[in-house]
């Protein structure tokens, strides 16, 4: 038995919507796709800019938000408080950096070390 042959307008409709399919994966593929913990299409500021054209810093941006999300989670409300108004200041120098790569890699360093060294301290304390 000999399978049927698909009439001219399926095969058509079958290479577009392989020819679509195509274009759509190299739009999606030549963008660069980087996991910053915001949205990267409301980014409108220079140092959010910068985040999300970079790889690296927006590495640093996620590891900084878990961080941060983890500690506020495990202290109590005027802790809480407290570090909201930490992560707020740091924000405001990381806008001081601007599209300042060198700048940026080091805010976060320091922001990161920051928060290892509250879970440290927090540790210390048990009863994990």
């Amino acid at each position: 038995m000999s399978r049927p042959m698909m009439n001219n307008q399926s095969n058509r409709s079958f290479t577009r919507n392989i020819r679509v399919a195509l274009l759509a994966a190299i739009a999606i593929n030549s963008v660069p796709t980087f996991a910053a913990s915001f949205d990267c299409n409301g980014a409108y500021q220079p140092d959010e800019k910068a985040v999300c054209a970079s790889r690296q810093l927006s590495e640093m941006d996620v590891e900084m938000a878990v961080r941060y999300e983890m500690l506020t989670g495990l202290v109590a409300m005027g802790t809480r408080g407290d570090m909201q108004d930490e992560q707020q200041a740091w924000l405001k120098s990381r806008k001081e950096c601007r599209d300042n790569q060198s700048c940026l890699v080091t805010a976060y360093r320091q922001r990161i070390d920051a928060l290892k060294s509250e879970y440290a301290q927090l540790k210390s304390r048990g009863p994990f």
